[in-house]
């Protein structure tokens, strides 16, 4: 009775691997899809945000690919197909948006923050260190010390 278990268990667990199939590529064409991929991976996702549109598995994802397949099998080139996107979607779609006066602030937004953190770093600094004071001690609170340390050792 175990042998037979033991057998059907190893029989199922090994055969998934002759039901699995190569992948297929999305398009009849390879060059195509590799066309498809490195105009992709230059986007963003819309939903995602930080995954290039290319690695995004979002339905907004899947659909803006089949759009850009379809305009690639229009003919288009490739900087018809960005600026396609780019009029639909706004320069937030590119990685890389193009540096005019609309896109200033993705450009030097984060140089503005990293100097306003540094510069409320610094004031919050000298704020503390204007706020300890140099105590003095006594003599007795000196000879008190002096002799803790001395239990110490």
């Amino acid at each position: 009775m175990m042998k037979r278990i033991l057998t059907i268990c190893l029989f199922l667990c090994f055969s998934h691997a002759s039901w699995a199939n190569e992948a297929t590529p999305l398009a009849e064409d390879p060059a195509l899809e590799q066309r498809l991929i490195s105009i992709s991976e230059e986007m963003r996702c819309l939903v995602c945000q930080n995954e290039s549109l290319s690695g995004s598995r979002s339905e907004l994802a899947q659909d803006l690919r089949r759009e850009i397949r379809d305009l690639i099998r229009q003919g288009k080139t490739d900087a018809e197909i960005r600026t396609f996107m780019v009029d639909r979607y706004g320069d937030f779609i590119l990685y890389r948006p193009p540096v005019k006066p609309i896109t200033w602030l993705l450009w030097i937004g984060p140089f503005i923050l990293m100097v306003a953190g540094i510069a409320a770093l610094l004031m919050y600094l000298r704020r503390r260190s204007g706020q300890v004071h140099n105590a003095t001690l006594t003599e007795d609170e000196n000879k008190r010390i002096d002799a803790l340390l001395r239990e110490d050792k």
